[in-house]
């Protein structure tokens, strides 16, 4: 978990499906170095094991982030949420049902669809494993390139993934069905988010192409939206080569809405 006190102004920072705060930690430091408390928790199911992931529903992943909120705004002039993947979907739901409770929102690598250049040509049957019985044995394997550019980061994410370090190595297919059924909910209430909103995405992702973040910029119902294209990284924007740009573009936007 990521615990960092700063001053009035709090960030949520909400990590991805399989993952956890460690992805985080490089934008969490940047943050609080600009003034800002800081929490990133670690979501339900998550953590642990695999055998506790599949115990939780997407509800559950998204409890964690309303309590964090809650607590945060009880002691904070102004709360931002920020999330990566799966994270950044849980951002613009948690825009959605507290509405002006939060100043701003940046959703990084959004993904409303898997169809980044890395995953494997037989994607389009994934839906299929989703019921009964593969539903409940099938795995999506974590593979090369693991969402980042710099080979030196990537030898380091390889190693910890064999011992579920800093993330699960495997998306259950159980646990997809339960993001895609998040996917949908948040689909049908983009229209009625009015937070101010950043959207950053690399140009070459290989897990979810720049069509997620042009599909929230054309459906939000938000006038304030900046979207913004990163040349030298792939999905995992805060691991990456331009990890430290991501950081000063989140910090920008956040520092606008504070006033």
């Amino acid at each position: 978990m990521i615990d960092l006190k700063g001053g009035d102004d709090a960030v949520l920072l909400i990590h991805g499906l399989t993952g956890s705060p460690f992805e985080l930690k490089n934008l969490a430091r940047h943050l609080n170095r600009a003034g800002y408390t800081v929490k990133g928790p670690c979501l339900a199911g998550h953590g642990t094991s695999i055998d506790d992931l599949l115990k939780t529903r997407w509800q559950d992943w998204y409890a964690t982030v309303r309590e964090e909120f809650d607590l945060l705004k009880k002691g904070h002039r102004n709360v931002f949420a920020a999330g990566l993947c799966m994270g950044a979907l849980f951002s613009l739901y948690l825009a959605y049902e507290v509405k002006e409770d939060l100043s701003a929102i940046a959703m990084l690598s959004t993904t409303l669809s898997y169809d980044g250049w890395s995953l494997p040509w037989y994607k389009f049957l994934l839906p299929v494993s989703y019921y009964p019985p593969l539903k409940y044995f099938y795995s999506y394997e974590e593979r090369e390139p693991y969402g980042i550019k710099d080979e030196r980061m990537r030898k380091h994410i390889a190693a910890a993934l064999q011992d579920n370090i800093i993330a699960y190595s495997k998306f259950p297919s159980r646990a997809m069905h339960e993001l895609f059924k998040h996917i949908g909910a948040v689909k049908k209430i983009i229209p009625e988010v009015k937070t101010p909103t950043l959207l950053l995405h690399a140009l070459e992702d290989d897990i979810a192409s720049t069509k997620n973040a042009d599909y929230v910029e054309r459906h939000i119902g938000s006038s304030d939206v900046r979207k913004i294209f990163l040349d030298n990284s792939y999905h995992m924007l805060t691991l990456d080569f331009q990890k430290d740009e991501v950081a000063a573009q989140t910090i920008r936007f956040f520092n606008e809405h504070a006033g």
